[in-house]
């Protein structure tokens, strides 16, 4: 059996000038002490302006603060929404995280949860899934291939060679929601 965190970084109100800095504090606190204590995964979320359910907009800054206090547990994205982010950042984020983890990065994909979160970047709920499948095939190849074009319904990229590389390869574990 592995045991893990999993963070969504809630915050009812009342909130204070420092609650979110205490949020993310306590957060980083709580991930060292799993470390020690032999937990295998810390997760963390990507949510949009979800005020009160969630203050996780930039996971992989947050997770690659816990890369630099931690040893062994692994860092898990539970989600990344490929709706709202072009695949070609994606990669670069993943790619560079897993770099300074040492190896330790889960991703995890998926498509975003409510119109609250997709409307303010442009993309209509009925069409999350279309975008999801044309940003999973634009972006997986881009973490191993040197010379990577795609032509698709949603994302169109010129032949780059993203970089950096992820050091699993052929990238992190991939997980889906």
């Amino acid at each position: 059996m592995k045991f893990g965190l999993f963070y969504e970084h809630q915050l009812p109100r009342p909130w204070q000038p420092d609650s979110e800095f205490q949020l993310l504090q306590d957060s980083l606190a709580q991930i060292e002490l799993a470390d020690r204590l032999g937990y295998d995964y810390a997760w963390a979320v990507e949510h949009h302006f979800l005020e009160e359910y969630s203050h996780s907009s930039a996971p992989e800054v947050f997770l690659a603060a816990a890369s630099q206090r931690t040893q062994r547990i692994r860092l898990g994205h539970g989600i990344i929404q490929l709706t709202t982010n072009h695949p070609a950042r994606v990669a670069e984020r993943v790619a560079t995280l897993d770099l300074l983890s040492k190896g330790r990065v889960e991703l995890g994909i998926g498509e975003g949860s409510s119109t609250t979160e997709l409307h303010p970047f442009d993309r209509r709920y009925r069409d999350k899934r279309a975008i999801w499948e044309d940003a999973v095939r634009c972006m997986l190849p881009m973490f191993w291939e040197s010379n990577w074009a795609y032509e698709g319904e949603h994302f169109k990229f010129p032949a780059r060679n993203v970089v950096p590389k992820p050091l699993q390869q052929p990238h992190p574990p991939l997980w889906v929601a």
